[in-house]
């Protein structure tokens, strides 16, 4: 199982080392097959705040993924305009999960990912996401079949759980969220978080697949 993090120069580092941190317990617990990974155009790139990450995969690994989170970061704009990067973006929710975060949600817009479904968004980039079509929710996190968008930061631990969720069951994103919430509110962030992700029936027990 793969999952690729979208990630470019100027990323927001909150939004791709979150998720990747949180996903990456699967494997750490001892599931070999798991595989989360930074995916970039470039070898090396520079967070907006001037942290260096040295890539893991190009964007045709990407493609081929399992799942892909596409992060956000203050070149988004670039990155949209930019014909050579997105024309190597060929994703498909007919048979990958694809999720994105803040300005993450503009570059699933210029991708035609969305289609008429809502998303979410961070309110910097709710302009330029609105102005692509999309209407935007004033929530954290929406999920519609294989497509999940989130606004904010913190966004991140919902859409890694909704990815755990999808992938390997509620018990094992239960697991993981408790496992990084904060010590004494550990049942109660966990229980907020997956009322964000997990459909109702499978909360109670009756899992949807």
């Amino acid at each position: 199982m793969h999952i690729a993090i979208l990630t470019f120069d100027g990323f927001n580092e909150l939004d791709s080392l979150i998720a990747y941190g949180m996903l990456s317990r699967i494997r750490l617990r001892g599931d070999a097959d798991w595989r989360v990974s930074i995916a970039s155009p470039t070898a090396r790139v520079t967070s907006m705040n001037g942290l260096t990450l040295d890539a893991h995969v190009d964007l045709a690994a990407a493609n081929a993924a399992d799942a892909v989170l596409i992060g956000s970061g203050m070149k988004t704009r670039e990155v949209a305009a930019d014909a050579s990067i997105m024309g190597q973006l060929q994703l498909d929710p007919a048979r990958q999960l694809i999720a994105a975060q803040c300005s993450g949600t503009f570059l699933m817009a210029k991708l035609g990912l969305l289609g008429p479904l809502p998303a979410c968004t961070d309110s910097t980039s709710k302009p330029w996401v609105q102005a692509a079509g999309v209407q935007i929710l004033n929530q954290p996190f929406v999920a519609q079949g294989n497509v999940a968008t989130a606004g904010g930061c913190l966004s991140a631990q919902y859409i890694a759980a909704w990815l755990i969720n999808r992938l390997k069951g509620l018990d094992e994103a239960r697991e993981v969220l408790h496992y990084f919430a904060p010590v004494g509110e550990k049942d109660a962030y966990v229980e907020r978080a997956l009322a964000h992700v997990a459909p109702q029936r499978e909360l109670a027990g009756g899992i949807e697949r």
